[in-house]
């Protein structure tokens, strides 16, 4: 019983602490997406010894301490994503534009389950209509549902990473973006809503890094810090949504929302998990939301599983246009930030062979 006690802290503790190692290897970033498993585990051991232990050695108080320390490093970490932190009321803010909502969905390529995501498409009548990893039987069976989105914009792979957009606002421009690699294709809308307020969407799928996907993590933040600086230049309001294989916590979502001065809905909200839909304990949230300061995002949400190994994340939001009007203070990067952030994308741009960044339209 002590030695498994002494095994299970260890790995509890250099699990946590190996993603504070700068390495991009997927070794030291996947245990990022698991601080809300770790920090129960880790306070469940913590008191397991402490009442459990009756003759406490030297050991057994430095192992005490350990799992003390990284409890408190994950707890401060995932306070800010749950309600207890504050967050500013959006109570008497003027709606300048209609409420907007978005549905998006990592449809998992191998789910034949089209019905159901048909279904939940005719239920709440999103504005906008998000896939990942749509190929082109999804692509075949989602026409049921395109007369209620006249605009469209389709790029239907076999790679796990294809992805959809259909929206019933009216559009200026539609573009497909390959910030890092040719088959990874990021979706830019710039839309108008009913009322003639514009604003911009962009919709993402970056790669993991993992055993299975790449190696490294390079691929993913130097598409996601692409994409901030894009998003940075972009005028009107914005909003980015997507299947980042990020949690938000993690180094690279944070670069990205100060690269691209956005906030994070879930901060002040809760964790709104998305990933794996299956496994209620093993969840943690990679499907992300950011948007700009005059967003105000009203409504954010997980609905019902489609079969998918991701749940459908759903928002609604309007926009206030007035500067002195805005949900929450950006952050922004510091000059070592901006360095970092530089090597992170020309990392990713070397990762895939140092291919330019393209868009089409």
């Amino acid at each position: 019983m002590l030695i498994l006690f002494y095994i299970l802290s260890a790995v509890f503790i250099l699990v946590s602490v190996l993603p504070l190692i700068p390495h991009q290897h997927w070794v030291f970033r996947v245990w990022e997406f698991g601080r809300i498993q770790l920090l129960v585990l880790q306070s469940l051991m913590l008191i397991l010894g402490l009442i459990c232990i009756a003759d406490k050695t030297a050991l057994t108080w430095i192992t005490l301490l350990a799992l003390v320390a990284v409890s408190i490093h994950n707890l401060i970490i995932l306070i800010p994503y749950t309600p207890i932190y504050g967050r500013k009321s959006e109570a008497g803010v003027a709606q300048d534009s209609q409420i907007i909502s978005i549905l998006s969905v990592n449809v998992y390529q191998f789910n034949e389950k089209y019905d159901e995501l048909i279904q939940l498409v005719l239920d709440v009548k999103p504005d906008i209509f998000l896939t990942m990893e749509s190929n082109q039987a999804w692509e075949d069976a989602l026409t049921e549902i395109e007369s209620l989105y006249p605009n469209q914009q389709k790029v239907a792979l076999e790679n796990t990473y294809g992805m959809h957009l259909y929206t019933k606002l009216d559009v200026e421009s539609l573009k497909v973006h390959y910030f890092i690699s040719d088959d990874l294709p990021s979706i830019e809308a710039c839309l108008y809503t009913e009322d003639g307020v514009k604003f911009t969407f962009f919709g993402v799928h970056p790669p993991p890094p993992s055993p299975s996907e790449e190696d490294t993590s390079r691929e993913r933040d130097g598409e996601l810090l692409a994409l901030g600086k894009r998003v940075l230049a972009t005028e009107s309001p914005v909003i980015v949504v997507g299947d980042f294989n990020n949690v938000a916590w993690a180094k690279s979502s944070i670069l990205f929302r100060k690269t691209s001065q956005l906030l994070d809905p879930r901060i002040g909200r809760g964790f709104v998990s998305t990933f794996h839909a299956k496994y209620r304990l093993l969840r943690f949230p990679i499907d992300l939301c950011f948007h700009s300061p005059n967003i105000f995002i009203q409504d954010f949400k997980t609905l019902g599983n489609i079969g998918s190994d991701h749940l459908p994340l759903f928002c609604n939001f309007f926009i206030n246009e007035k500067e002195h009007m805005k949900e929450d203070e950006v952050e922004t990067l510091n000059t070592d930030e901006e360095e970092e952030v530089e090597e992170m994308i020309e990392d990713g741009n070397e990762e895939d062979g140092d291919r330019p960044a393209v868009a089409s339209e």
